[in-house]
């Protein structure tokens, strides 16, 4: 269970940010959350917090709300703020939700990339590229988002990125991409490549087929994911 320990790496993390806007405590903590330096289930101290800003209960309270919106953060009586879980099942069906927005972000996108667009796919794909070889599961983590985001922004649907981007949020506390092994990563590695082929090429169908593919593997890879981490809430 997450302990002190935990609760002190946020605080820590935020420390010295006094002076800072009601709408850079909400972004600061998102930030935190996601980069999963506070996994699910840390406590979230409301007087820590405070402090670290140099603020009252009320504007970090009202940053939490914001949160608790979004599906970062749970609150219960008695027990105060904390990182939010999921169930597993909860985990899975995120990642449909993402398939089916990134789907039609893509074949949005394809139609309307442009050669600068592709270049940013191709420095994502090559910054990826330099996560796997490293062996760096955290950089790998971080690096496949910004790929599938250099793949999907050429859309320029501003809700359906919105909604998508939400979604894979509510995912990113728990750092999924770290909980693989080499030899996994190199199969969703080679998914890229089929998914940037395509992309480039202004083949649709390939590049629909290969997500496709892609989002089949990580859903296995979800099923795979340990139980008894504590990072999933309990199935009811």
């Amino acid at each position: 269970m997450p302990g002190p320990r935990r609760r002190s790496v946020l605080v820590a993390r935020l420390a010295g940010r006094a002076g800072r806007s009601p709408g850079a405590i909400v972004d600061d903590l998102r930030a935190c959350i996601l980069d999963g330096e506070v996994p699910p289930g840390s406590a979230i101290p409301v007087d820590g917090v405070a402090a670290a800003f140099g603020v009252s209960r009320i504007p970090v309270r009202e940053a939490l709300m914001t949160l608790i919106g979004e599906g970062l953060v749970d609150h219960r009586p008695n027990l105060g703020y904390r990182v939010a879980k999921l169930t597993l099942e909860e985990f899975a069906e995120i990642y449909l939700v993402r398939e089916a927005l990134e789907t039609a972000a893509l074949r949005v996108a394809v139609a309307q990339a442009r050669r600068e667009d592709d270049e940013r796919a191709l420095a994502a794909h090559a910054a990826l590229e330099a996560a796997v070889r490293a062996g760096d599961g955290r950089a790998y983590h971080r690096e496949s988002r910004g790929f599938h985001l250099a793949l999907i922004r050429p859309c320029r649907m501003r809700r359906l990125l919105h909604m998508l981007g939400t979604a894979w949020n509510m995912t990113e506390p728990l750092q999924p991409m770290t909980h693989l092994g080499p030899a996994d990563r190199e199969l969703l590695h080679h998914d890229h490549a089929a998914m940037l082929a395509a992309f480039t090429a202004r083949d649709p169908e390939s590049l629909i087929a290969a997500c496709a593919v892609h989002h089949g593997r990580l859903q296995s890879y979800i099923a795979r994911l340990p139980r008894d981490t504590g990072l999933f809430a309990e199935s009811p």
